[in-house]
């Protein structure tokens, strides 16, 4: 009888790359994974994929260390930026690309690069333990987001600033969708023509599509695109993208650890906040809040248990959930629940839950057992 476990199908997450370089063949990629993979373990889905892809993105310096640590040598993008003096030195020592979004960013840059300058011009540099190396600079424009970037007109500025810094190698125009799932908006197309405005007259390279810009604006693929949740195979709406080759690469498990025979009008749960109206037979799920299930997720929620759907019933507990079987069931302790995987899609228990894929994924705690297949 397994706890709640997460198992991660390698082979199905290298498909859904194939998949991501059919959208995209003439993109680079730099697979996002931010927040534990999406989840999915950072070590691992980097040595799934290092051969197949050319660049991963991280969100903090720290998850940056972990992926080379591990052994990989290849780009590591730090889609933030580095947020201190300390975090721009190990940029700069361990050769991450670095995305700059503020004038403090560049202003520190120019800082360490003029005394890295004064030093080796005098050869102090020699007797430093620790050496640092020009890097990729990746430049990011607001396009509309209103999140982070530079203001267009501030540009031609940035780009010279950062053209004359001895620590500075290559640079890449950058920036993000804020409504690419809305088709029909106009957002989308406003968005593309401020970045092709912005960036045109530079000899740079250029990324603006993630997750929904791979799979509906393909002219706004550039040299670069960077796949985060679609990599998984999760949409990044609550509509499946099944139906364009995605296969799922998490499948959430547990197992039942009762099953009860529960009588009409008797409740369960905390609060009694579900009632039967008829005779039937409840089974415990070893699953709660405590693994990242959500606490909210409200009676009808689904689960999936010998080749069926039953519902969930009463409040999600820190260690348990309560599925009605039906009066029938023929279930046992010890069968496996399915919470989300190929049997029964996320986007269909996100929908029921009220929240977006991500949360899910992303909230699942330590204590969920990680098990790996090819």
């Amino acid at each position: 009888m397994k706890p709640a476990t997460a198992i991660i199908d390698g082979k199905a997450l290298r498909h859904n790359i194939d998949i991501i370089k059919s959208l995209a063949p003439n993109s680079q990629i730099c697979a996002v994974v931010k927040a534990n993979a999406y989840g999915l373990g950072i070590r691992r889905v980097v040595r799934e994929l290092e051969d197949h892809v050319d660049a991963f993105g991280v969100a903090r310096i720290k998850e940056a260390l972990m992926i080379q640590e591990s052994g990989y040598e290849g780009k590591i993008v730090l889609l933030e930026g580095f947020f201190n003096k300390e975090e721009l030195l190990k940029t700069l020592s361990r050769r991450f690309d670095t995305v700059i979004h503020n004038l403090e960013q560049l202003t520190l840059l120019e800082s360490v690069a003029d005394k890295w300058q004064a030093e080796q011009e005098k050869g102090f540099w020699q007797r430093k333990t620790k050496i640092y190396f020009p890097i990729n600079v990746w430049l990011k424009i607001d396009t509309g987001m209103h999140r982070l970037g530079i203001h267009p007109d501030q540009v031609e500025e940035f780009y010279r600033r950062l053209k004359n810094c001895p620590l500075v190698e290559s640079i890449t125009f950058i920036s993000h969708f804020s409504r690419a799932d809305e088709l029909d908006c106009g957002y989308t197309e406003k968005q593309i023509q401020v970045f092709e405005n912005a960036s045109r007259d530079y000899p740079a390279q250029r990324s603006i599509s993630a997750s929904n810009g791979i799979l509906y604006w393909k002219q706004a693929h550039y040299d670069w695109v960077r796949p985060g949740i679609i990599m998984y195979g999760i949409s990044p709406h609550n509509t499946p993208i099944i139906d364009l080759g995605f296969q799922p690469v998490m499948t959430l498990s547990s197992s039942l650890i009762a099953v009860r025979d529960h009588k009409a009008g008797e409740p369960v749960g905390y609060g009694g906040a579900w009632v039967s109206v008829q005779d039937t037979k409840i089974g415990v799920v070893a699953i709660g809040y405590g693994d990242g299930y959500p606490r909210n997720a409200p009676e009808g929620t689904p689960v999936f248990i010998n080749g069926r759907k039953v519902p969930i019933v009463g409040r999600v507990s820190m260690d348990m959930m309560t599925v009605d079987l039906g009066s029938d069931s023929q279930d046992k302790v010890g069968d496996e629940v399915i919470l989300w995987g190929k049997d029964l899609l996320i986007e269909e228990v996100a929908t029921s839950i009220g929240v977006i894929n991500y949360e899910l994924i992303t909230q699942l705690t330590p204590r969920v057992l990680i098990e790996y297949m090819d």
